[in-house]
Protein backbone atom coordinates (compact mmCIF):
# COMPACT_ATOMS: atom_id res chain seq x y z
CA UNK A 1 0.00 0.00 0.00
CA UNK A 2 1.43 3.40 -0.91
CA UNK A 3 1.71 6.30 1.53
CA UNK A 4 -0.88 8.24 -0.50
CA UNK A 5 -3.36 5.38 -0.19
CA UNK A 6 -2.63 5.03 3.52
CA UNK A 7 -3.45 8.66 4.20
CA UNK A 8 -6.76 8.33 2.29
CA UNK A 9 -7.82 5.31 4.38
CA UNK A 10 -6.93 6.72 7.77
CA UNK A 11 -5.57 9.84 9.39
CA UNK A 12 -3.59 7.46 11.58
CA UNK A 13 -2.60 3.84 11.09
CA UNK A 14 -2.98 1.41 13.98
CA UNK A 15 -1.00 -1.82 13.68
CA UNK A 16 -1.84 -4.40 16.34
CA UNK A 17 -1.03 -7.91 17.48
CA UNK A 18 -1.54 -10.21 20.43
CA UNK A 19 0.29 -13.25 21.72
CA UNK A 20 -0.32 -15.99 24.24
CA UNK A 21 1.95 -18.79 25.48
CA UNK A 22 -0.67 -21.45 25.98
CA UNK A 23 -4.33 -20.64 25.57
CA UNK A 24 -4.97 -19.64 28.32
CA UNK A 25 -1.57 -18.61 29.56
CA UNK A 26 0.67 -15.57 29.87
CA UNK A 27 -0.09 -13.16 27.06
CA UNK A 28 1.06 -9.95 25.50
CA UNK A 29 -0.39 -7.24 23.30
CA UNK A 30 1.30 -4.54 21.22
CA UNK A 31 0.42 -1.70 18.92
CA UNK A 32 2.16 0.80 16.70
CA UNK A 33 0.28 4.00 15.99
CA UNK A 34 1.56 5.94 12.97
CA UNK A 35 0.68 9.44 11.74
CA UNK A 36 1.73 9.26 8.05
CA UNK A 37 1.83 13.04 7.34
CA UNK A 38 4.42 13.64 10.06
CA UNK A 39 6.00 10.19 10.21
CA UNK A 40 5.56 10.17 13.99
CA UNK A 41 4.87 6.82 15.60
CA UNK A 42 4.15 5.41 19.03
CA UNK A 43 4.81 1.83 20.18
CA UNK A 44 3.29 0.34 23.31
CA UNK A 45 2.93 -3.13 24.72
CA UNK A 46 1.74 -4.90 27.84
CA UNK A 47 0.33 -8.19 28.97
CA UNK A 48 -1.50 -10.35 31.48
CA UNK A 49 -0.68 -13.50 33.43
CA UNK A 50 -3.68 -15.64 32.52
CA UNK A 51 -5.37 -14.77 29.26
CA UNK A 52 -6.06 -15.94 25.71
CA UNK A 53 -4.73 -14.93 22.33
CA UNK A 54 -8.08 -13.44 21.33
CA UNK A 55 -8.17 -11.27 24.46
CA UNK A 56 -4.68 -9.99 23.71
CA UNK A 57 -5.64 -9.23 20.09
CA UNK A 58 -8.59 -7.19 21.39
CA UNK A 59 -6.51 -5.44 24.06
CA UNK A 60 -4.00 -4.30 21.44
CA UNK A 61 -6.73 -2.46 19.51
CA UNK A 62 -8.34 -1.08 22.69
CA UNK A 63 -5.02 0.21 24.00
CA UNK A 64 -4.16 1.78 20.65
CA UNK A 65 -7.51 3.55 20.23
CA UNK A 66 -7.39 4.67 23.87
CA UNK A 67 -4.31 6.78 23.18
CA UNK A 68 -6.21 9.01 20.73
CA UNK A 69 -7.26 12.33 22.26
CA UNK A 70 -9.95 13.31 19.73
CA UNK A 71 -12.22 11.66 17.15
CA UNK A 72 -9.92 10.35 14.44
CA UNK A 73 -10.06 8.43 11.19
CA UNK A 74 -8.13 5.23 11.95
CA UNK A 75 -7.05 2.41 9.70
CA UNK A 76 -6.66 -0.70 11.86
CA UNK A 77 -4.17 -3.11 10.33
CA UNK A 78 -4.20 -6.55 11.93
CA UNK A 79 -3.65 -10.22 11.23
CA UNK A 80 -6.59 -11.12 13.49
CA UNK A 81 -9.66 -12.32 11.61
CA UNK A 82 -11.39 -12.44 15.03
CA UNK A 83 -10.91 -8.74 15.75
CA UNK A 84 -11.53 -7.48 12.24
CA UNK A 85 -14.54 -9.75 11.71
CA UNK A 86 -16.04 -8.65 15.01
CA UNK A 87 -15.56 -4.96 14.30
CA UNK A 88 -16.65 -5.02 10.67
CA UNK A 89 -19.45 -7.60 10.73
CA UNK A 90 -20.46 -9.39 13.90
CA UNK A 91 -20.68 -6.64 16.51
CA UNK A 92 -23.83 -5.04 15.08
CA UNK A 93 -25.84 -8.25 15.50
CA UNK A 94 -24.28 -8.97 18.90
CA UNK A 95 -25.44 -5.58 20.14
CA UNK A 96 -28.90 -6.04 18.62
CA UNK A 97 -29.13 -9.39 20.44
CA UNK A 98 -28.03 -7.99 23.82
CA UNK A 99 -24.37 -9.03 23.34
CA UNK A 100 -25.41 -12.57 22.50
CA UNK A 101 -24.39 -14.70 19.52
CA UNK A 102 -25.93 -17.71 17.87
CA UNK A 103 -24.44 -21.01 18.99
CA UNK A 104 -26.07 -24.32 18.08
CA UNK A 105 -29.34 -22.57 17.30
CA UNK A 106 -29.43 -20.74 20.65
CA UNK A 107 -28.23 -17.39 21.90
CA UNK A 108 -25.09 -17.49 24.04
CA UNK A 109 -23.06 -14.66 25.57
CA UNK A 110 -20.38 -13.27 23.30
CA UNK A 111 -16.95 -14.44 24.41
CA UNK A 112 -14.77 -11.62 25.76
CA UNK A 113 -17.87 -9.42 26.02
CA UNK A 114 -16.11 -7.02 28.42
CA UNK A 115 -13.46 -6.23 25.83
CA UNK A 116 -15.89 -6.11 22.91
CA UNK A 117 -18.03 -3.58 24.81
CA UNK A 118 -14.95 -1.46 25.59
CA UNK A 119 -13.96 -1.63 21.94
CA UNK A 120 -17.49 -0.70 20.89
CA UNK A 121 -17.35 2.46 23.03
CA UNK A 122 -14.03 3.43 21.44
CA UNK A 123 -15.25 2.60 17.93
CA UNK A 124 -18.17 5.00 18.38
CA UNK A 125 -15.69 7.85 18.90
CA UNK A 126 -13.70 7.27 15.72
CA UNK A 127 -14.10 6.47 12.03
CA UNK A 128 -12.56 3.02 11.57
CA UNK A 129 -11.50 1.19 8.44
CA UNK A 130 -9.88 -2.23 8.45
CA UNK A 131 -7.05 -3.95 6.63
CA UNK A 132 -6.24 -7.62 7.13
CA UNK A 133 -2.62 -8.65 6.72
CA UNK A 134 -1.29 -12.17 6.76
CA UNK A 135 0.59 -12.91 9.97
CA UNK A 136 4.27 -13.79 9.79
CA UNK A 137 4.45 -12.69 6.16
CA UNK A 138 7.18 -10.08 6.47
CA UNK A 139 4.93 -7.05 6.95
CA UNK A 140 7.31 -4.79 8.96
CA UNK A 141 4.84 -3.25 11.42
CA UNK A 142 2.93 -6.49 11.92
CA UNK A 143 6.20 -8.33 12.56
CA UNK A 144 7.27 -5.63 15.05
CA UNK A 145 3.94 -5.86 16.91
CA UNK A 146 4.31 -9.64 17.02
CA UNK A 147 7.86 -9.30 18.37
CA UNK A 148 6.71 -6.91 21.12
CA UNK A 149 3.67 -9.01 22.07
CA UNK A 150 5.66 -12.25 22.22
CA UNK A 151 8.36 -10.54 24.31
CA UNK A 152 5.68 -9.38 26.78
CA UNK A 153 4.27 -12.92 26.98
CA UNK A 154 7.73 -14.33 27.70
CA UNK A 155 8.48 -11.59 30.26
CA UNK A 156 5.27 -12.36 32.16
CA UNK A 157 5.94 -16.11 31.93
CA UNK A 158 9.43 -15.58 33.42
CA UNK A 159 8.02 -13.40 36.22
CA UNK A 160 5.50 -16.11 37.05
CA UNK A 161 8.34 -18.62 37.47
Amino acid sequence: MTEAKKSIRGEVLLYTDGSCLGNPGPGGWAFILVHPPTGKSLERCGGEELTTNNRMELRAVIEGLSTLKRPTSVEIISDSAYVLGGLSSWMASWKKNGWKRRENGKLAEVKNVDLWQALDRLAEQHHLVFTKVKGHSGHPENERCDELAVAESKKIQAEMG
